[in-house]
C-alpha cells in the first residue's frame, strides 16, 4: 500500500506561482513512476506531468515551459513548480503513484484567479 500526501494548493493571481509537493509513505520502494494530474471544474481529470525512477519526465502540451516536475530522492517527494499561471490552470490537483497498483492522493485545490 502506498499512501500519498499533496501540500501546497491555494489562491494566486494570473501570472503567479505556486509549488506543489506530494510526499509518498507506505510501500514506497514498489514505486516506479510518479505524477501529477488535475481536474477542472466539470471536465474530466488530465494529465499534467510524470516523472519515473529513472528520471524520465513527460508534459502536457499546455504545461510545457510553465510548469516543471521534479523529485527529491531522499524524502521520495515530488514537486510540481507552477510558473505563469492562467486561470485555466484552476483545478483539483491530484498526485499518482505507479506501483503495483495506482495510487492516488486526496488532492490540493488550486485556483488562480484574480
Amino acid at each position: 500500500q502506498v499512501q500519498l500526501v499533496e501540500s501546497g494548493g491555494g489562491l494566486v493571481q494570473p501570472g503567479g506561482s505556486l509549488r506543489l509537493s506530494c510526499a509518498p509513505s507506505g510501500s514506497i520502494f514498489s514505486i516506479y513512476a510518479m505524477g501529477w494530474y488535475r481536474q477542472a471544474p466539470g471536465k474530466q481529470r488530465e494529465l499534467v506531468a510524470t516523472i519515473t525512477r529513472g528520471g524520465t519526465i513527460n508534459y502536457a502540451q499546455p504545461v510545457k515551459g510553465r510548469f516543471t516536475i521534479s523529485r527529491d530522492n531522499a524524502k521520495s517527494t515530488v514537486y510540481l513548480q507552477m510558473n505563469s499561471l492562467t486561470p485555466e490552470d484552476t483545478a483539483v490537483y491530484y498526485c499518482n503513484a505507479q506501483s503495483t497498483m495506482s495510487y492516488w492522493g486526496r488532492g490540493t485545490l488550486v485556483t488562480v484567479s484574480l
